[in-house]
C-alpha cells in the first residue's frame, strides 16, 4: 500500500486581553457537525502563505479583528477519528497546528465572520478551563496553558521558503 502521510496544516491565534481589569481571551464560537463548539480564532493554512501570514488572515476572518503574530507558543500535533456514515472504517485525521501570540489591532465593526461563526467571545483561563466539553479541538486548552507558562518562541523559528510565495512554473524541483 502506497499511502503517504499528509496531515492538515493549521494555525490559531492564542490572543489575551485586559478587560476591565481582568485577563481574558478571544475565542470563537462556531457552528460544527457535532454542535456549537469553542475554539481559537484559527483554520487551515492556504497555498501561497507562510504560517504567520495565514494567522493574520484566519483571524480578521473569524473575529474581524486585524492581528499581528509577535512569537510562536508552539507547534503541536494532535489526531481524531471522525465516523462516515457507511463506512466501517472512520476517518484518521492528523493536525498540525503553529500556534501564535501576538498584538491585536483595529477591529472592523460589520465585518462578516467567516461560515460556521456564530460570534466572538472573551472567556477568563478558568472559564475555558470549564468548559472542555465545549472545545473544538483538546489544543485550544493546551495552547492557553503553555501561553501562560511564559512559552514563547521567535517567528524565525519557522521558515517560509520563498518557493511558497512563488507561481507556479516558477518553483524549483526538488
Amino acid at each position: 500500500m502506497n499511502n503517504r502521510w499528509k496531515p492538515s496544516v493549521t494555525v490559531a491565534a492564542v490572543i489575551e486581553k485586559i478587560i476591565d481589569g481582568v485577563p481574558k481571551f478571544l475565542l470563537v464560537e462556531e457552528e460544527t457537525r457535532d454542535g456549537l463548539k469553542l475554539n481559537n480564532p484559527a483554520g487551515h493554512l492556504d497555498p501561497g502563505e507562510s504560517p504567520v501570514q495565514g494567522c493574520a488572515r484566519e483571524t480578521l476572518e473569524e473575529t474581524a479583528f486585524h492581528f499581528k503574530p509577535t512569537a510562536i507558543v508552539g507547534v503541536y500535533l494532535s489526531r481524531f477519528e471522525r465516523a462516515i456514515p457507511g463506512q466501517d472504517e472512520p476517518l484518521d485525521i492528523t493536525y498540525l497546528r503553529f500556534a501564535f501570540c501576538g498584538e491585536l489591532g483595529e477591529h472592523m465593526p460589520g465585518q462578516a465572520l467567516d461560515e460556521g461563526i456564530v460570534r466572538t467571545l472573551w472567556l477568563t483561563a478558568d472559564e475555558i478551563r470549564a468548559s472542555v466539553p465545549m472545545h473544538r479541538s483538546p489544543l485550544l486548552l493546551t495552547c492557553m496553558e503553555d501561553y501562560l507558562a511564559g512559552k514563547r518562541y521567535p517567528l524565525g523559528l519557522v521558515t517560509t521558503d520563498p518557493s511558497v510565495h512563488a507561481p507556479l512554473g516558477q518553483r524549483s524541483p526538488q
